[in-house]
């Protein structure tokens, strides 16, 4: 990575510490993100799951300082590379950006803008990082990146519009851009977002390509947990602001311990099902982030708060505290023995092929 910082030896590259986001509001305060800690080495992927609504992509955008500072109010702490991000200058944040730590956003579309050619908005964003470049140089880079995320033809299409992309190649240009200064973290936000699935696999088998070739940390923003069991290191599930649940991608997936969690398993569809098998959703709505409940915010849709004594669920938040695989895996939940309950309960429901008939 030529233009990236480097962490220092022996830390992640990217470290949340105790990151809370607020937005006021004339309805009141927003409370978008609380108490937030994760970390990324380089290599790895974090994915970050959760319903719309549950902090990801503000979290996210928190580590870019995308957020207006004069309406968002952001404590705690973002490390890229050993810098801290919360109170950095804008021209600090400028040089960051792009060069640093790259984000693909969820609608490419949006995110190009359409009155100028792919190339010319490439050739841009390489130039900002790299002043002393000609354009020339700029548009034989912009056609080389073009060429190695997949696009045909990449010398004629530079000359093109974002219309005149598929979304596919669209997605493909946007991953072009992130990667044209070489940064060493990538934000990718549901990047698979409206595209069929042959083009998801296309593009997330390009996300790992690129990360081996790289060796870039990661951090997969998306609602798809079929995504993150084939791509993520880790597992981040956020749900009203907060994190719920953390840990490896093995742990978090095959012996999930909080029941937002075990929601999210049972609503992904089997493929392998009969077809008249049904999805379980999670009942109810997220939670308002202007007025989240007290206590776990999950409670007025758990359906096992019934097993923790007392009123704990409506009136106690839970501390973030290790589950039963060990400290890198940990949950935020009341219940006693959720590994009993999610093996009792939920596993058959969702996966009854991998219950263990009794001796």
């Amino acid at each position: 990575m030529s233009g990236a910082a480097r962490p220092v030896e022996g830390e992640p590259y990217l470290a949340v510490e105790d990151l809370t986001v607020r937005f006021p509001t004339a309805d009141g305060l927003v409370q978008a993100v609380t108490d937030l800690s994760y970390s990324v080495e380089l290599g790895k992927t974090l994915g970050i799951v959760g319903e719309s609504g549950s902090g990801k992509s503000v979290s996210s955008m928190a580590v870019l300082g995308l957020h207006d500072r004069r309406s968002a109010q952001i404590t705690g702490s973002i490390k890229v590379a050993g810098t801290e991000v919360v109170g950095l200058s804008e021209s600090k944040l400028r040089d960051l950006r792009g060069n640093a730590v790259a984000m693909i956003f969820q609608d490419a579309l949006a995110a190009l803008h359409p009155f100028y050619k792919i190339g010319k908005q490439l050739v841009e964003a390489y130039l900002v990082h790299h002043p002393q470049a000609t354009k020339r140089e700029a548009r034989a880079r912009a056609v080389e990146m073009l060429d190695r995320v997949g696009i045909p033809q990449p010398d004629r299409r530079v000359d093109q519009y974002p219309h005149q992309f598929s979304g596919g190649m669209r997605q493909r240009a946007m991953i072009a851009m992130g990667l044209i200064n070489d940064p060493s973290l990538l934000i990718a936000d549901e990047p698979t977002t409206a595209l069929d699935v042959t083009v998801q696999a296309q593009i997330l088998d390009l996300l790992q390509d690129l990360q081996r070739e790289f060796n870039s940390a990661v951090v997969l923003i998306t609602h798809d947990l079929g995504v993150v069991a084939e791509v993520a290191d880790d597992v981040l599930v956020m749900y009203g602001g907060r994190a719920v649940e953390y840990g490896t991608c093995k742990q978090v997936l095959t012996r999930p311990e909080m029941p937002y969690t075990w929601g999210l398993l049972s609503s992904v569809p089997d493929i392998g099902a009969d077809t008249g098998a049904r999805m379980i959703p999670i009942p109810g709505n997220p939670p308002s982030l202007l007025a989240p409940p007290t206590g776990c915010a999950f409670h007025p849709r758990c359906a096992h708060k019934d097993k923790v004594p007392g009123d704990l669920c409506s009136t106690t938040l839970p501390e973030l505290l290790p589950g039963s695989e060990g400290e890198r895996h940990v949950k935020r939940c009341h219940l006693a023995d959720p590994d009993a309950i999610f093996a009792a309960e939920v596993l058959p429901e969702i996966a009854p092929d991998l219950v263990e008939e009794p001796r």
